[in-house]
């Protein structure tokens, strides 16, 4: 903020940090107060009014594509501090997140020059329409992936010339102290990219309520997405764009090359322990390769070496806290009462003495009533069940009130049309799953959000459209 790089809370608070794969104490931020935030909104105003609202296409282009420098130059490190305070198994924040953050920043570099609008004939003469910023915007992150989400966010809201103040997440805040300092170094002026640690009830909720704050982008669980609509309500009626996570369905067809199912599958409910929003937790299979792919996937994702996500040897990390952690095991404990069938995942089985280890679990025959079916669990638990037809397994994707991704495995062209034509979803993969690119939108539908991010679509969401009426014929009334 200000002429500065870093700066401490204005009370002293602080967040403690830990690293989940053992529970120790990793690190000790500053919590920014309501008194830091309202500092952080004056100073991207004031960068925002100065002279960033009018910056040269060619300024904001070349800053973006030096930070993606400098993430790429850095890669190591970033993927090293999600590993350690996010639980991200390291190659995969170096496959995924750090490169994917890069990729993006490239990608709405290049939409700077290309930010046009529209011209119209009117019966007075002619019309024009121009996309400009909104101006000071925040952004709250969630822990899952805090590097590459954050990027989502900050890509686009600078390609569009607006300044952004970014709320990183409590549980996994480090990756911000080093994004901070990429930003500095690459040269974006002071207060156009501000940087807060801080509680989502403090911090979080102070942002959401700021009158100088004209739009909010929240990736996010739906109870704080709802309170944030509601203090955009009470307050300035700010823009509000907010993903608030999914309950995938995966659609398995007899047809489906077998390999390449069973490897999209075991991995769309077990990467990063499911602590993925478009995680495919709900799986359908049709009624005759059900049991056969039952087997199969239970010998594939029942034992998986856990540990520090550091190491190479390690295929699967620690959930993020204990709290998240005691939240999967209640849902298993859950599933258990309800009498559902399970298929494998004996607690501590696989699971270091330390840490916040939940192994791999799967349950089939599940009922569509289930809790497991219905509610976003958010970790490495699988619910299996069998389907006939065509009809039957979109009637059971739909039944969801999210509708943020969907998976469809089929060699038939034409039925995966169908499907994905039929599925209430912002996404729709065939024959694959996970698939995240810069140009291609992503968000949901229903109760997964609205908005969306990355691609074209995602530059729409950090602009405003004004309209100009040119009369030509002065003499008429």
């Amino acid at each position: 903020m200000a002429d500065k790089v870093e700066i401490k809370g204005a009370e002293g608070r602080t967040v403690a940090v830990e690293n989940p794969s053992t529970g120790a104490h990793l690190a000790t931020v500053s919590a920014a107060q309501a008194a830091d935030v309202d500092r952080a909104v004056q100073s991207s105003l004031a960068a925002f009014n100065s002279s960033w609202r009018r910056s040269e296409h060619s300024t904001r282009r070349a800053l973006l594509n030096r930070l993606a420098d400098l993430i790429e130059r850095d890669a190591e490190e970033l993927a090293s501090l999600e590993a350690v305070d996010a639980g991200m198994l390291y190659r995969m924040s170096l496959g995924l997140s750090v490169a994917q953050a890069a990729e993006t920043c490239r990608y709405f570099a290049g939409w700077t020059d290309k930010l046009d609008g529209q011209s119209m004939r009117i019966a007075e003469g002619m019309a024009y329409t121009q996309r400009e910023p909104i101006g000071v915007c925040a952004t709250i992150v969630p822990w899952n992936a805090p590097l590459m989400i954050t990027i989502w966010k900050l890509a686009p809201a600078i390609a569009a010339g607006n300044t952004l103040i970014i709320k990183t997440p409590e549980l996994a805040p480090l990756y911000g102290q080093k994004l901070a300092r990429l930003v500095a170094e690459a040269g974006f002026p002071p207060g156009v990219i501000n940087v807060l640690c801080g509680l989502g009830h403090v911090a979080g909720q102070t942002l959401s309520e700021h009158p100088l704050v004209r739009k909010v982008s929240f990736t996010g669980s739906a109870a704080v997405g709802r309170r944030i609509l509601e203090s955009s309500a009470r307050t300035n009626l700010k823009r509000v764009t907010v993903e608030l996570g999914g309950k995938g369905p995966t659609c398995v067809f007899a047809d489906a090359d077998w390999e390449n199912a069973l490897a999209h599958v075991t991995a769309g409910i077990t990467v990063h322990n499911g602590q993925i929003c478009a995680a495919g937790s709900r799986i359908y299979v049709q009624d005759e390769i059900y049991d056969r792919f039952v087997e199969e996937f239970s010998k594939r994702t029942r034992d998986a070496v856990a540990g520090d996500p550091l190491l190479d040897t390690t295929v699967k990390g620690p959930l993020v806290s204990a709290n998240q952690r005691a939240r999967v095991e209640g849902y298993i404990q859950k599933a258990l009462k309800e009498d559902t069938k399970l298929l494998h995942g004996d607690a501590g089985s696989q699971a270091p003495s330390k840490g916040h280890f939940v192994p791999n679990t799967a349950f089939v025959d599940v009922q569509p009533s289930a809790t497991i079916m219905r509610e976003e669990v958010f970790g490495p638990v699988a619910s299996i069940a069998r389907f006939r037809t065509e009809e039957e397994v979109i009637a059971l994707a739909n039944d969801s009130e999210y509708g943020l991704s969907a998976a469809v495995f089929t060699n038939d062209v034409t039925r995966a049309m169908r499907i994905s034509d039929a599925v209430e979803c912002g996404q729709v993969t065939v024959n694959m799953w996970g698939t995240v690119n810069a140009n291609t939108p992503f968000g949901g539908y229903k109760q997964s959000g609205f908005g969306r991010d990355l691609g074209k679509e995602g530059l729409d969401e950090w602009t405003n459209v004004k309209c100009v009426k040119v009369n030509l014929n002065l003499s008429r009334l």
